[in-house]
């Protein structure tokens, strides 16, 4: 009876073994994941970065980038944000034909001194984004004017 058992149990054991391999001639059901094909990059940046150089501290500055729709269908810029709150885009909310350009002007509050890069990210076409940078060094400017060149009034005498 032991024997029997033992049969059994190996049986049984090389019957599950047996079941669980893949036989590629069977239709077995096998989930398949696809890659989504990226959408078509539809917009043309005149340039990605624009450096201000040195600029003086509380003088604001503004620069203006060109936008081209470069894609067959026009062209909508749902939002542009900027990476902090110094810097502010301007844009326009119609939508551009294809073929067509745009401007946006992003203004830059130089508070701060020093280095500074800033990112401002263009969201168009319900979901497509482009990022542009602006930086440049800003140079502390003095606390007072000039003092007066008495050295001057020699010369008006």
């Amino acid at each position: 009876m032991k024997k029997h058992v033992i049969t059994l149990c190996a049986g049984l054991l090389l019957g599950f073994a047996g079941m669980a391999q893949n036989h590629d001639g069977h239709n077995h059901n096998t989930a398949t994941t696809t890659t989504p094909t990226p959408k078509p990059e539809s917009i043309k940046l005149s340039e990605s970065t624009f450096d201000f150089g040195k600029i003086p501290q509380g003088k604001p500055v503004t620069h203006i980038f060109t936008v081209e729709n470069i894609g067959k269908d026009s062209l909508k810029i749902d939002n542009v944000q900027a990476s902090c709150g110094c810097t502010t885009p301007e844009w326009s909310r119609t939508a551009v034909a294809a073929g067509g350009k745009t401007t946006i002007k992003v203004g830059y509050n130089a508070a701060a001194e020093g280095v500074f890069d800033k990112t401002i990210t263009i969201y168009y076409n319900s979901g497509q984004v482009k990022v542009m940078n602006i930086k440049g060094t800003v140079w502390k400017t003095p606390d007072q004017s000039a003092p007066t060149n008495q050295a001057l009034n020699i010369f008006k005498q």
